[in-house]
């Protein structure tokens, strides 16, 4: 994502840009495909709405800096209520022919081993750095990068679920079109079925680390047996809540727990169970799913699965233009950089590809204003951040400096977001203005 939009950045400002891809010549644990900007975990770039949730914001921002990522998603979107889910293969596509396509772009499908002595140069490697380029930049900083486990959710081919119990429904009825009205599959459980599926989830077998690998987890992205292991009730409360939902073939009676498939093509022959990333071993997944009404007999075109990503520790390597402080002529950009997310990754990498097309064409760019999602989160990796204590974040209201004048509190939330939506459109507005 990020490599992808740093790239379109530099070549719409009229600068020549050569992308290194290494696959196919060298793959990784989850990409399937050579294609760029590849989607290997969920479909989904979250909340669209960019007046209340600072994600959507940040979407926001994006499109009116002409990004890429944001245009392909929009062409590729596919109905996910409040959300922005796209066709994970119609958007890879999408993105790699439109990169192809540009006068101004190469793209050489070759590895970097070791960090470049000259030029300028853009590392955005993603959440799976190859080893030979992470053992470089460990031995350019003296310092270990920091790793977290992340995960990726089962994939289920749609006819292979049970609509005589599973239905579809988007949680509050969001969406009036029957496009809309498919965006999510839903599979209820009443008490006992959720306790044994919970009991089933504890004793399943599990990917064991390798001695030595002793990273943690992103919250935003834990293992469902992680959170089944800080209590039962745990998965009730977050992906699997019943709340929103009307189970038409036993509309009076509430279901302890749904679990949600969300449409992972336009077709909507795929989908992906929401929130469901895993670390259990493949046998045991398709037994422990299996138990989920509706999905009794379920294909899985993809199972879930596990890997170590790595990032910088940012607060101490990088400076506000994410350059590295050891070497300058670099830049870093995604999630290398701790951010966490997709967007959150393509918006670091449209920060950087503007940043290097003005300081290689000779024009000055005003810090990025911290009221901004981009510059909040640029702030916070940069040294907003503890370097001690540094983990991965994703963009949040949090990160926002506060608005004068505002209450605090719960009751002026609505106001308050408002207030940072407003603020942070008009400070990007003006920035790029700046070129």
């Amino acid at each position: 994502m990020a490599g992808a939009e740093a790239a379109w950045q530099a070549a719409q400002a009229g600068l020549n840009v050569v992308i290194h891809e290494m696959r196919p010549r060298t793959g990784t644990f989850a990409h399937r495909t050579d294609r760029l900007a590849e989607m290997v975990c969920s479909n989904s770039f979250r909340s669209d709405d960019d007046e209340q949730n600072a994600v959507g914001l940040l979407h926001w921002e994006m499109r009116a800096a002409g990004g890429l990522i944001m245009a392909m998603a929009d062409d590729n979107r596919l109905p996910a209520g409040g959300a922005l889910a796209v066709d994970r293969d119609r958007f890879a596509e999408a993105v790699t022919a439109r990169l192809l396509d540009h006068p101004k772009i190469v793209v050489e499908r070759s590895e970097i081993m070791s960090l470049p002595t000259d030029g300028h140069w853009i590392v955005a490697t993603g959440p799976l750095t190859s080893d030979a380029l992470g053992q470089a930049i460990r031995a350019e900083t003296g310092a270990e990068a920091l790793a977290f486990f992340d995960a990726i959710a089962p994939i289920i081919h749609a006819d292979s679920v049970d609509l005589s119990k599973a239905w579809f429904q988007s949680r509050y009825d969001k969406g009036q079109t029957e496009e809309e009205r498919t965006a999510y599959l839903n599979c209820p459980m009443d008490r006992d079925q959720y306790e044994a599926f919970i009991d089933a989830l504890l004793a399943a077998e599990k990917t064991e680390f390798h001695e030595g690998e002793t990273a943690g987890y992103f919250d935003g992205c834990l293992p469902i047996e992680v959170m089944a292991e800080r209590g039962r009730e745990t998965l009730r409360h977050g992906p699997m809540k019943p709340v929103g939902l009307t189970n038409p073939h036993a509309p009076d009676i509430k279901p302890h727990a749904v679990v949600q498939l969300r449409r992972d093509n336009a077709l909507g022959t795929l989908y992906n169970i929401v929130g469901f990333q895993t670390k259990m071993k493949y046998g045991a997944q398709t037994s422990v799913f299996r138990m989920i009404p509706g999905l009794e007999n379920a294909m899985f075109a993809r199972l879930g699965g596990i890997h170590r990503n790595t990032f910088l520790n940012a607060p101490m390597l990088l400076d506000a233009g994410l350059r590295l402080k050891s070497r300058p002529h670099i830049r870093f950009a995604g999630q290398i950089t701790g951010v966490e997310g997709y967007v959150e990754s393509a918006a670091m990498g449209l920060f950087a590809g503007r940043l290097a097309a003005a300081e290689l064409t000779g024009r000055s760019l005003p810090p990025v204003p911290a009221t901004t999602a981009t510059g909040a989160l640029v702030a916070h990796i940069t040294g907003g951040a503890d370097a001690r204590t540094f983990q991965p974040m994703n963009v949040n209201f949090g990160l926002f400096p506060p608005v004068e004048g505002l209450r605090a509190g719960r009751r002026g939330r609505r106001d308050r977001y408002k207030a940072y939506t407003d603020r942070a459109k008009a400070d990007w507005t003006a920035w790029l203005s700046h070129g």
